[in-house]
């Protein structure tokens, strides 16, 4: 592979890479918003602290990626945003009734909390619905037909799941006392429907998709891939045992309380890595691939060097920014 076969490629790796980062990060502060109707008051302030520091900056992964999409691959954003208009639009909505309420919400007197965080909540439900509708409406390759609307529907309800899983996850991590003991609650009780919608989707994807059938169900390609799914499922069964273990949140708040995190982190690890495989090489399933779609090797070229500095400090702050905020969540004050 030369270096002009070669641009599009690394492309739709940094393209891969901003999405899944922006799953795992904002994935915990949607599953926080979603659980907010489930905890009292003094508890949803420390809830909201948890991601306060840092449910803005995560979007910038979000930006980042449909960035490299637009410029670097404008003939496939021209297809994608087509045939995703509206629930991009949902989405947006979403998230923008989530800034809103956010900033309202720590500056509102005490009788008006209770709207911001209702407004809250519905934001996270519908970025996390349309989200998981647009997954599963590319993974198809935007394909008409009952099946396929059936397998979107299917993704849209199993989303939300796994980001309240994330969001229980990361409050295990964050909290403690009684609010930590719930959050394993809620995990416990987000688990199921999240392992049951997972082994649906890896059922009906190379059903609803020849492509991906082609591409898993062969030898020696079976054999080879078979870590992937084997890894994915011991993550999620350690994940429910350890939500049984005292270390996870003790009186100490856990010594363990960062491993449920990890474990499910492994599981987006994996999961992102078997989509990767079963998409490659096209950037819209079965009509474009990364070369067909990709803009002029010297225009790849010049946009290789924006990113090689905003990746860099993208990363460098957010890493920085969980360094800085690391530890237990408490209340979200302003001066």
């Amino acid at each position: 592979m030369n270096w002009q076969e070669a641009l599009p490629v690394i492309f739709m790796s940094l393209m891969g890479l901003a999405m899944f980062v922006y799953v795992v990060l904002d994935g915990y502060d949607l599953g926080v918003g979603l659980l907010l109707p489930r905890a009292s008051d003094a508890q949803k302030d420390v809830m909201i602290a948890s991601i306060g520091p840092f449910w803005d900056a995560n979007e910038t992964w979000l930006v980042l990626g449909v960035g490299i999409l637009l410029i670097a691959f404008p003939r496939a954003h021209g297809l994608v945003l087509t045939a995703l208009y509206f629930p991009v639009a949902l989405m947006l909505i979403g998230l923008i009734l989530r800034g809103v309420a956010f900033d309202f919400r720590v500056k509102a007197h005490d009788s008006h909390k209770p709207l911001w965080n209702r407004v809250f909540f519905i934001g996270s439900g519908i970025a996390s619905i349309a989200q998981g509708w647009m997954l599963g409406r590319y993974i198809t390759g935007f394909a008409d037909g009952l099946p396929y609307t059936l397998f979107a529907a299917a993704i849209a309800l199993a989303l939300p799941a796994t980001y309240v899983l994330h969001g229980a996850c990361w409050l295990i991590m964050k909290t403690e006392g009684p609010l930590q003991q719930l959050a394993v609650r809620w995990a416990k009780i987000a688990w199921p429907p999240m392992v049951v919608g997972m082994a649906l989707i890896s059922i009906a994807t190379p059903w609803v998709s020849p492509t991906v059938r082609g591409k898993w169900f062969v030898l020696p390609e079976f054999i080879a891939l078979l870590p992937i799914p084997l890894t994915t499922a011991a993550a999620l069964i350690g994940l429910r045992a350890l939500l049984n273990s005292h270390r996870v949140a003790g009186p100490d708040g856990g010594k363990l309380c960062w491993l449920p995190f990890v474990l499910l982190l492994g599981v987006f690890l994996f999961g992102a890595l078997g989509l990767a495989y079963s998409l490659y090489p096209f950037v819209v399933m079965d009509q474009l691939t990364a070369w067909q779609a990709a803009s002029a090797t010297k225009s790849l070229e010049f946009i290789l060097v924006g990113c090689a500095i905003t990746v860099p400090a993208i990363a460098g702050y957010t890493v920085f920014s969980y360094r800085v905020f690391s530890g237990k969540a408490r209340d979200l004050e302003y001066a």
